[in-house]
């Protein structure tokens, strides 16, 4: 049984000038600091949540 964990990169598109309160907050709390930065983050229900949330700011893509 393979122990890779799957990877998800995931690319701030949108801008969080005049998004909620707590969209801005869960996009500063996945990593993202500019426009158009990306983050690679582990593919888990408590990503996936936070994708959901915020799924019109970004752009996802999955790693091998």
């Amino acid at each position: 049984m393979s122990t890779e964990v799957k990877k998800l990169k995931i690319t701030l598109v949108r801008s969080t000038i005049g998004a909620v309160p707590k969209n801005r907050k869960i996009v500063e709390s996945m990593g993202f600091k500019k426009l158009n930065s990306s983050v690679i983050l582990p593919d888990n229900p408590a990503t996936r949540g936070q994708i959901r949330q915020i799924s019109h700011m970004v752009k996802v893509e999955e790693l091998d």
